[in-house]
């Protein structure tokens, strides 16, 4: 549940110009999720939400504010021993299983961890594609998500 209302928090700021908790409370509302402030609040920081200093509507952290790479490590440990579920190479590709909705997250987490062997990540609902630099990257980055996620 938290998984999916931090992926629809991330939308709502992506999509619209969100001024306030009570303008993302009743955007989360109408779309079934009923949150506390405290809730809302905590979800906030973990996603690292920022205000733009322009407009004043929440947006994502920016590469100069996002959290160190050894926070960032911390965080994606988190999130793949919360989210994982399945980890599979195919030769410089990686494709990881999580629950419904938990995608997205993870991958935010892997992206915000700045591995070097990472090219890029894709999420959809359940499943990342992470594509490694090349085959011999993509091992060394399995080993080193089952490491963390463990």
């Amino acid at each position: 549940m938290k998984a999916q209302r931090q992926s629809v928090i991330l939308d709502v700021v992506e999509r619209e110009e969100v001024r306030s908790q009570e303008q993302l409370r009743q955007r989360l509302s109408s779309r079934g999720f009923d949150v506390t402030q405290a809730t809302l609040s905590r979800d906030i920081k973990e996603l690292g939400l920022l205000k733009r200093s322009s407009d004043g509507a929440y947006q994502p952290a920016s590469a100069e504010t996002r959290p160190s790479t050894a926070s960032a490590i911390d965080a994606l440990a988190r999130a793949l021993s919360g989210y994982l579920l399945d980890i599979e190479p195919v030769q410089q590709l990686i494709v990881l299983k999580t629950g419904a909705g938990q995608a997205q997250l993870l991958a935010l987490a892997i992206d915000k961890s700045r591995l070097p062997e990472v090219a890029g990540t894709i999420a959809g609902d359940d499943t990342i594609l992470i594509i490694a630099r090349d085959p011999k990257s993509a091992q060394a980055v399995v080993k080193q998500l089952r490491d963390l996620a463990s």
